[in-house]
């Protein structure tokens, strides 16, 4: 899967160099028993979620290891992953047997697939998740494949995190931004065919452009009439009702009635304080958010979502690996911390 971060910069190249400076290590041991106090095992992931849950996950494979090696207090903590739905980012030229697995593995309890197609050319300015398709022909392939892949089964996609953001504070060069925008409108249109495929066009986050206005004509051009919305704070931590005042502002700036969605993975504990340049890298002393569920109550926002998934690191930072690896150290710190 393909790792992802959101900058929060003012400066690319202040943020480029602060990249390449990292050197601080990440908080999280591997302990054989849980702290004092900790968290009880976790509800059914079914309340209130309508989607799958893949049996071999990252964080399920963990579970199994550990509870083999006799190191039950973290299985037991891990659990609140292994049995909640999280997104598949299909990787490589070739998302289709990924997907077509995924759905499979759906279509027996009728669950909904939840994806993350991330692959738009000049991917992430360059930083720990560059890469993407190698020009618009190949890119519009891969969504056709991407699409085809999820037929008639119900699926929900998140469009291309930070693409329109990475318009917006210029770290997306200027002769690129038309290109991509054409790009994103007919990925909405060649998923949306499908009859029961939900759409999400990527929005950023309120602590990266804090102002919502700028991002209202890029979507509106990146077709996000034509989508079922916008997702917010994917791979980030901010906090729930910071991201739905923004995502409430957003909406009624692109005509009041937009709907949207909020990543919750790991922003039980908010943002790290104090380190707006580097809070988005491999943060210690995070905590899972709010479960995955439809159930907001909130007429706009139609589902919180684990986007990001637990424990995959953000990049070599911070000690972690390689953006999109898993680490189930920096796994078990967000579970043991979690309050739900």
């Amino acid at each position: 899967m393909p790792g992802r971060r959101t900058l929060t910069r003012t400066l690319i190249a202040a943020s480029l160099a602060a990249c390449a400076a990292l050197t601080a290590a990440c908080s999280g041991g591997s302990s054989s028993s849980a702290p004092p106090g900790s968290n009880p095992e976790p509800a059914a992931p079914s309340a209130g979620s309508p989607y799958w849950v893949d049996p071999e996950s990252d964080a399920a494979r963990q579970v199994r290891a550990w509870e083999a090696q006799g190191r039950t207090a973290d299985a037991k903590a891990l659990r609140r992953i292994s049995t909640r739905p999280v997104a598949d980012w299909p990787a490589g030229d070739r998302p289709g047997p990924g997907i077509e697995k995924a759905v499979r593995g759906a279509a027996p309890d009728g669950r909904t697939v939840l994806l993350v197609a991330y692959n738009i050319p000049h991917r992430d300015c360059g930083l720990y998740s560059a890469g993407g398709a190698h020009d618009a022909a190949a890119y519009r392939a891969w969504v056709g494949e991407f699409a085809a892949a999820i037929g008639d089964a119900p699926a929900t996609v998140v469009l291309e995190p930070d693409a329109v953001s990475h318009i917006v504070d210029g770290c997306t060069p200027a002769q690129h931004h038309a290109e991509r925008e054409r790009l994103l409108a007919e990925a909405i249109g060649t998923l949306k065919a499908n009859p029961r495929t939900k759409v999400y066009l990527d929005a950023g986050n309120p602590a990266w452009i804090d102002d919502p206005g700028k991002l209202v004509e890029p979507l509106k051009r990146a077709g996000v009439a034509k989508a079922d919305g916008f997702s917010l704070n994917v791979s980030n931590f901010q906090r729930t009702e910071a991201v739905k005042a923004y995502g409430t502002r957003l909406s009624g700036l692109l005509g009041g009635r937009v709907h949207f969605v909020v990543d919750t993975s790991r922003n039980g504990d908010g943002p790290l304080p104090g380190d707006r340049q580097q809070a988005w890298c491999n943060p210690p002393g995070r905590a899972l958010g709010t479960p995955p569920t439809t159930s907001t109550g909130d007429a706009l926002l139609d589902s919180y979502l684990w986007i990001k998934r637990p424990g995959d690191s953000d990049g070599p930072c911070r000690g972690g690996p390689d953006a999109g690896t898993w680490w189930p150290d920096y796994a078990l710190g967000l579970a043991r911390r979690a309050k739900a």
